[in-house]
């Protein structure tokens, strides 16, 4: 059994915040896998089923982010999930935005969601890591998470959410190198169009040549 947790802030005036990827992440897993519809239980909303034959249990807490270990402890103790069983969606300003991290433990970077859940179950479980960016000061940094993603950042926004819910199973089975192989590959912009012309003159493919783009890995 595993236990995926969704990280934001409950409320229609949080539902398009940077801090809510989380929560963005896990509705759009448990629509691809079709679990259950969502119930309030240990302070938060769940719901249960199955992805690829391993049974799932989806939450995300109500309790406001700082709090987010208070959900998170009392369905791991209740359902015996241990640490390392555990899965947790988060936006992290310490990446890129649309670039996807995985890690097993580790401290919590100064998010208060994270610190919460480490009170509670302790570091050991993995933290799927969603790129927002991060503004150009530490001063701007909370109101950074917490404004809404803007229009431009839909097409991306939109290409990791259908990455990670499509890769998930990977990463539930235990898998974490092939989950960040296939998010990479679905979410690598696609190759520019060769121009007919051009490719047929001698010597315009190397002049016509886009330039290479070193970018964040």
């Amino acid at each position: 059994m595993r236990l995926l947790v969704g990280l934001g802030n409950p409320g229609e005036r949080y539902a398009q915040n940077r801090h809510n990827i989380g929560f963005m992440a896990i509705d759009k897993i448990a629509e691809r896998y079709r679990l259950s519809p969502w119930r309030a239980r240990f302070q938060g909303l769940m719901a249960e089923g199955t992805v690829e034959g391993e049974k799932v249990l989806a939450l995300k807490p109500q309790t406001y982010m700082n709090l987010s270990g208070q959900s998170v402890g009392e369905a791991a103790r209740f359902f015996k999930v241990e640490s390392r069983g555990t899965i947790v969606l988060h936006d992290e300003i310490e990446l890129a935005a649309g670039k996807v991290k995985v890690k097993l433990a580790g401290g919590s970077a100064g998010h208060n969601g994270i610190k919460s859940i480490d009170t509670h179950i302790g570091p050991d479980y993995w933290r799927l890591r969603l790129g927002v960016g991060r503004p150009a000061t530490k001063e701007q940094v909370h109101g950074h998470v917490l404004s809404d993603f803007a229009k431009a950042d839909q097409a991306w926004l939109d290409t990791v959410l259908n990455a990670v819910s499509d890769a998930i199973p990977l990463l539930i089975a235990g898998s974490e190198s092939k989950f960040m192989t296939k998010v990479a590959l679905l979410t690598r912009p696609p190759a520019p169009k060769k121009d007919k012309d051009s490719a047929a003159t001698p010597g315009a493919a190397h002049t016509n040549a886009p330039d290479k783009k070193s970018g964040d890995s």
